[in-house]
């Protein structure tokens, strides 16, 4: 080798390395798993296509609140998109190898619509804490505008954080192993394989973490501590219609912060065995995605009625198209 080939070859490792993403260390039978999740795909965008499509076709549901749960199902849908895909390409078909700018981009989509789902979730509990708490001004203050609006905000804030939290993984070289110990481009794990100093990038996890996670927790259970406070001051018959309203919103808040939240605090206070997290992580990534629209389909009046209407629509219009016989 040349003094010329060896150069590049040790810019190429340093400064834009090929990954190599691990997946499941020595677990026998590990496709079945993969093809599992390649299930938990067909439904997740059967589900939320299913749900995208009423609420567009449906004009009683053109409301505000119809206008987040339309945001959330096409994150739900665009998230999985981003990671399972790629995943089954990897593990399935055995092509780990992923270039630096695939990874990247990889990294950024994969947490832009987790965080969104997140964001999301949030702005449908304000749709209820004001529902509830404020129902004479309900319909003057959670508008299809402000609604609007606020999701314009959270797609701001999700791209924007991160946006920056990947182009500082630009900053750091490679000059060591550079195997993921993940299923998809991992922005901690692969900050960790870093020759240079990773603490701005740290510092900037921690905060995306925070923000987008963490502090949407805490804002969603302040405001079921006002619900709850609320509900306590009506009637028992207003209560439980009013908690029938809000039950589909809770399911759907523990279906994915609890596990969420309970890989990225286990992994910040102790050490958590790799096959371990990344199946609680993929499974975080995926089976939430899936029931969300099977929950609200089921567990919301609204939805039912409209699902029947459409429904009924169908088998009408079919009725009408079917030939005459003579």
């Amino acid at each position: 080798m040349t003094s010329t080939q060896f150069v590049s070859s040790m810019n190429e490792t340093f400064f834009r390395p090929t990954f190599y993403i691990s997946g499941l260390y020595n677990i026998p039978h590990a496709k079945y798993y993969y093809a599992f999740l390649c299930f938990v795909y067909a439904v997740t965008v059967l589900g939320n296509s299913f749900i995208m499509g009423t609420i567009y076709l449906v004009r009683s549901l053109h409301t505000a609140k119809y206008l987040a749960v339309f945001n959330l199902a096409f994150s739900d849908l665009c998230g999985s998109s981003a990671l399972i895909p790629k995943l089954l390409d990897m593990f399935l078909f055995d092509n780990q190898y992923i270039s630096y700018e695939a990874c990247l981009a990889n990294m950024f989509f994969v947490y832009s619509f987790m965080t969104l789902q997140s964001l999301t979730l949030l702005a449908l509990a304000y749709d209820r804490l004001v529902a509830i708490c404020f129902p004479l001004r309900y319909h003057a203050v959670v508008t299809k505008k402000a609604m609007s609006l606020i999701i314009g905000i959270m797609w701001i804030v999700s791209v924007t954080l991160d946006a920056l939290l990947v182009s500082l993984v630009t900053r750091l070289s490679f000059c060591r192993s550079t195997t993921v110990n993940s299923y998809f481009c991992d922005h901690a794990l692969i900050s960790k394989l870093a020759c240079n100093d990773t603490f701005v990038d740290s510092i900037m996890g921690y905060v995306c973490i925070s923000v987008l996670l963490y502090i949407p927790l805490i804002l969603i259970t302040s405001s079921y501590i006002c619900i709850g406070l609320a509900l306590q001051k009506i009637a028992h018959v207003q209560q439980t219609k009013a908690m029938k309203t809000c039950s589909s919103h809770v399911i759907l808040v523990a279906l994915f912060y609890v596990p969420i939240i309970s890989v990225y605090t286990a992994g910040f206070t102790t050490f958590v065995d790799t096959n371990v997290r990344i199946i609680n992580t993929a499974l975080t990534h995926t089976i939430p995605p899936m029931l969300n629209p099977i929950i609200y389909t089921l567990k919301t009046e609204e939805v039912m009625n409209s699902v029947k209407v459409l429904f009924k629509r169908s088998k009408v219009k079919s009725a009408l198209n079917r030939p005459v016989r003579t």
